[in-house]
């Protein structure tokens, strides 16, 4: 698992159960709302300041969805994504990649064609149980409760990249 993670310079993910709990709420005039999780969210900058790109894709298509990629700074964004394959090997073409230089964490069957195919592939400790055998990683967080900062973290510390990411916290202010 390690070597797979050393050569990663994008991580990609599912949204609904990865980056959320999966729940989608609506309110009575049908407004849509998500909880993403603060640490997720750090997790996912200290990463891109690391040199690592975050993307995104989904099969739903929601304005929350955008709202919360503008906020960290995600620009590769594909919503409505019914079969993730097509946009994933777009996604390699544009960006110049190769499939062992993608890390990507899905919860379901919808994710299986990606997860089979990068470098590093993860499921969330609450996605269904089919992605276990085809995954490297199963987070010990479930999505929307940290699975994502338990990624990026790991993706720091096994590229060595862990100490230069928390320099800047650990610097005395005097």
């Amino acid at each position: 698992m390690k070597e797979n993670l050393r050569g990663i310079r994008l991580l990609l993910l599912d949204v609904d159960g990865v980056l959320t709990d999966g729940r989608i709420i609506y309110d009575a005039n049908g407004v849509e709302s998500k909880c993403f999780d603060v640490k997720d969210g750090h997790g996912i900058k200290m990463l891109q300041r690391a040199g690592i790109r975050v993307g995104i894709i989904t099969g739903r298509q929601s304005p929350v969805v955008l709202l919360r990629a503008r906020e960290l700074g995600i620009d590769l964004v594909i919503q409505g994504a019914k079969q993730k394959l097509p946009p994933y090997e777009t996604i390699l073409r544009e960006q110049g990649l190769a499939d062992h230089q993608v890390a990507y964490v899905g919860d379901d069957l919808i994710d299986l064609p990606i997860l089979r195919r990068v470098g590093f592939a993860a499921t969330v400790a609450d996605g269904v149980e089919e992605m276990r055998e085809h995954v490297d990683y199963v987070t010990r967080c479930s999505g929307g409760r940290g699975a994502v900062r338990e990624i990026c973290d790991m993706l720091l510390r096994e590229t060595g990249l862990w100490q230069t990411s928390v320099a800047r916290y650990y610097e005395n202010s005097d």
